[in-house]
């Protein structure tokens, strides 16, 4: 970006004003286009020009120097006597929330490549630019595309910073931003990982998969994936997909694949390894999956593949190791969780990691007493209802005690039920607790089992490796409840899977900003740091002055001192002082 120095001639007097112009490549070759105009108060010299020219190359990360958010203006200063009584403030705008999200934008660099895979056209306003605007409003204050037209968008000061007016943010041309941006998923997750690579320095030995739904609002008729399964939000009520994510160890996000709502999650992770290898090439990656994820086939592909892994079990493999769990040769690696290595003859070329907690021992108990005495109560109620004649008919006394076995699965294994029945009547209800059952499960509580074809790795680090799973999981609870991706409204399967990855994109822009924050010694509470930029705003300063014409200076608000320290450690200052963003109101006389 730079800036140009124009000229307009009104009633025989010259007036200079300056416009910030942005150097873009079309099919036509290089062409220049105004972001926005600046103005400029009568006086002022041309080596005044500082700010606005800088503000593209702090949010690229390429400014020149350090600005100096504390430093007095050193500049001549220009006195005109102002009416203090007539001040007025006008155009307040969100800047705060929006100056970060485009310092996001820019610093992954995703407008670089989407300009690289889909040049500009003859659209009036780049798609590029509208795909920027939507994953924004979703980064600051998720809603739908036409509550971002009526009303969102003309009260963040985007229109200064895009140079978009909002009278060109329409319901319609966000909807088709959507239809544009889809086509070109794998090249920004592509992207998106050789970015991480330059910015972090992370790696992608490991990658984490986990899988989530999404619920739609409506019957999602015209959507062949929206179907009724297994729903992570409690909705099973509603037509849903499933999302399968890939993120790296630091839980920044890798790739999505959209599947059937009533898709099993078992089935999903080969499709997943699949497709990472067919677009990213492949490699030894080291896949780390929940125990829901795998099954022995998922296992011999990966093997045959070449792949690397670490995956939890199901709970039953953990019997056959019942006597290692009775052994004293335990390793303390956490104050409340011990680990050690394992084998089984059946299993060649792989190792177990056997684990306990005491913590979740002592939840995993509390939660089995709560259902057993629970499911005791009601299969007492029904034995002496059954007793006393007031229950009679054998098919409704099985169907009660299946119900209620049903909603206390974790107890329902601990009890044996016998109904004793003649020609259809109930006559009595045996209830036996499986002593043997439950001695195991007692055994068994705070104890999980991990598999890998790791041979080199230790006990630790494995699991240590494991429990970087929760990643994918925080990546999910951020995407649903900060980023809004439930519930979908769009029907059309194209709109939902270009919602779910403007979604991405919000969650790739807010991990980015976790670590940036971590890289510079500030935390990782990207959410904290949002809400306080939500508070700066821009604004236009009316100033009324003596014997000549009133000027409108555009302004930032100067934020609190701590959030001006951490913005200056993060080296994205606020373009705060007036000198930076300002323009002229004249009169015009006839």
């Amino acid at each position: 970006m730079f800036l140009r120095l124009k000229k307009r001639k009104v009633g025989g007097e010259v007036y200079e004003y300056w416009s910030l112009v942005e150097s873009i490549r079309t099919a036509r070759g290089p062409r220049q286009r105004i972001v926005a105009e600046l103005g400029k108060i009568p006086g002022m010299d041309r080596q005044e020009r500082i700010g606005w020219e800088q503000v593209g190359k702090i949010l690229e990360g390429r400014c020149e120097r350090q600005l100096d958010l504390f430093e007095s203006n050193p500049n001549t200063p220009e006195w005109a006597q102002v009416d203090v009584q007539g001040v007025q403030i006008e155009r307040l705008r969100q800047f705060g929330n929006v100056y970060l999200a485009l310092a996001l934008w820019r610093r992954l660099g995703l407008h670089e490549v989407l300009a690289l895979v889909a040049p500009p056209g003859r659209e009036d306003v780049e798609w590029s630019q509208m795909a920027c605007v939507l994953t924004a409003a979703r980064f600051c204050a998720p809603s739908s595309e036409l509550a971002i037209a009526e009303s969102w968008y003309g009260k963040t000061a985007l229109d200064d910073l895009l140079g978009i007016a909002p009278e060109k943010v329409n319901d319609d041309r966000l909807y088709r931003a959507l239809d544009w941006l889809l086509p070109h998923k794998d090249a920004l997750c592509l992207h998106l990982q050789q970015r991480y690579a330059e910015w972090f320095g992370s790696d992608f030995e490991f990658l984490f998969y986990d899988i989530t739904s999404t619920y739609f609002e409506g019957q999602a008729a015209g959507n062949e994936r929206a179907k009724r399964g297994y729903s992570r939000d409690k909705r099973s009520d509603c037509a849903q997909v499933c999302i399968g994510l890939v993120v790296n160890r630091d839980g920044l996000p890798v790739a999505f694949e959209v599947f059937d709502g009533n898709r099993r999650d078992v089935t999903t992770f080969e499709e997943m390894v699949a497709m990472m290898e067919a677009k990213y090439g492949k490699a030894r990656r080291i896949w780390v999956v929940d125990r829901g994820m795998v099954s022995e086939d998922n296992l011999t592909e990966l093997r045959k593949r070449g792949a690397r892994y670490v995956v939890g079990t199901p709970r039953t493999m953990l019997k056959r190791f019942e006597a290692e769990l009775l052994q004293e040769d335990w390793e303390r690696i956490r104050p409340e969780v011990e680990v050690k290595l394992a084998s089984h003859p059946d299993y060649d070329g792989e190792r177990f990691i056997l684990c306990r907690s005491e913590g979740r021992a002592l939840k995993e108990r509390a939660m089995l007493t709560k259902q057993l005495e629970r499911l005791e109560q009601k299969l007492e109620g029904i034995r002496r209802s059954v007793a006393a004649g007031r229950l009679k008919n054998a098919a409704l006394v099985e169907r009660r005690i299946g119900r209620w076995m049903g909603r206390y699965e974790k107890a329902e294994q601990l009890f044996q039920v016998e109904v004793i029945s003649s020609n259809g009547m109930a006559t009595a209800v045996n209830i036996t607790r499986r002593t043997e059952t439950e001695d195991w499960a007692q055994t068994a509580h705070g104890h999980y089992l991990l598999r890998t074809n790791l041979l080199d790795e230790t006990a630790e680090s494995l699991w240590g490796i494991y429990m970087q799973l929760t990643q994918a999981e925080a990546a999910f609870r951020i995407t649903k409840s900060d980023l809004g991706l439930r519930p979908v409204f769009h029907q059309k399967a194209g709109r939902v899977e270009a919602h779910i990855l403007v979604c991405f994109l919000a969650l790739a822009m807010w991990k980015s900003l976790e670590q940036w924050m971590k890289a510079k010694g500030l935390g990782t509470c990207a959410r904290q740091l949002l809400e306080e930029m939500h508070e700066v705003r821009s604004m236009d300063v009316l100033l009324p002055v003596k014997e000549r014409p009133p000027l409108r200076l555009r302004v930032v608000g100067r934020p609190e001192k701590r959030l001006q320290i951490l913005l200056q450690h993060l080296g994205l200052p606020l373009p705060n002082r007036s000198r930076k963003i300002q323009n002229v109101v004249r009169k015009m006389t006839p």
